[in-house]
């Protein structure tokens, strides 16, 4: 994991994922999440303390496992005052939440509740309930709402510089996950849209790396996810008959070169489609109906 600076007081700690630091005066700083696990926020605290950079607050984009896992080691190790959104901000707290859901509200497994899946119970202190100026101590940030990836995410804006956290991903992330986790395809597009707008010079996903030119790389984005989104159609359409909602994620993932190996692989990528799906029904394409006692997709377009 290493640490880069983008202007005099704003820099990021680039790894798998990445977590952003916005030094905002002598004695206060803040952190833009909290990576995977404790090891993680370990790393960026040796970095901070050893270069004697100040550490009093942390925003949490979203309430994905490897974006807060290394939230709970921070507070317990100092002083924290913790931003998050609405709703993420319950997932947060309650961390089984995510594998619940996933896993269509059934009490998950043990070795589901992996530490990819679920982070550690994290305190917040904020909620963020709509786009608004954060104050930290007498500096105030924007915040920018970017739901699609997850139900609530939003990203922040300091000194020109764009925390997106996934509201958009860099092009390696997007080539190696194939199908990118959405949880809601016409809100993923919109915020996607609304990143290519915003006034900044520059800005840094969750995964990957900053750019100052970040226009490219969303205008993958979207390529991607309508690319996605057209491949879960035309699979529908092309039986007749229905087809399940499992065969469908099966035949998507075989199509975009995806290997699922375990339970909880399949269940983040029955989520995605799923999320194109929810798109396509609300415009009329296709339907979820009941045949022989199974959920079936069937098309509305032929």
């Amino acid at each position: 994991m290493d640490f880069q600076w983008i202007t005099e007081s704003v820099g990021y700690f680039q790894g798998a994922v990445n977590i952003g630091y916005i030094k905002v005066s002598s004695k206060e700083g803040l952190l833009v999440d909290a990576g995977l696990d404790d090891q993680a926020m370990k790393k960026v605290l040796r970095h901070l303390g050893e270069r004697e950079l100040p550490l009093t607050h942390l925003f949490i984009t979203h309430a994905h496992a490897d974006h807060y896992g290394g939230a709970a080691y921070l507070q317990q190790k100092q002083v924290i005052h913790t931003f998050a959104p609405n709703l993420e901000s319950a997932i947060l707290e309650n961390p089984i939440l995510e594998p619940l859901y996933l896993f269509h509200g059934v009490y998950p497994l043990a070795h589901w509740r992996n530490k990819f899946l679920e982070g550690k119970p994290v305190r917040v202190d904020t909620i963020i309930m709509e786009e608004e100026n954060l104050k930290v101590g007498e500096v105030s940030f924007k915040t920018i709402a970017l739901p699609g990836h997850s139900y609530n995410q939003f990203g922040i804006i300091a000194e020109d510089i764009f925390f997106a956290a996934d509201g958009y991903f860099g092009k390696e992330s997007l080539d190696k996950h194939g199908i990118p986790f959405i949880v809601d395809a016409t809100r993923t597009l919109a915020s996607l849209e609304k990143i290519k707008s915003l006034p900044c010079k520059g800005a840094i996903p969750g995964h990957g790396s900053f750019e100052e030119d970040h226009v490219k790389t969303i205008d993958e984005n979207i390529r991607v996810h309508k690319e996605i989104e057209q491949l879960v159609e035309e699979n529908v359409r092309a039986c007749k008959d229905g087809i399940t909602l499992e065969n469908l994620v099966a035949l998507c993932c075989s199509e975009k070169a995806v290997v699922i190996k375990n339970a909880p692989s399949f269940m983040l990528f029955r989520t995605a489609i799923s999320a194109y799906l929810t798109k396509l029904i609300s415009e009329e394409k296709v339907d979820f109906a009941v045949k022989n006692n199974q959920l079936v997709v069937v098309s509305l377009s032929r």
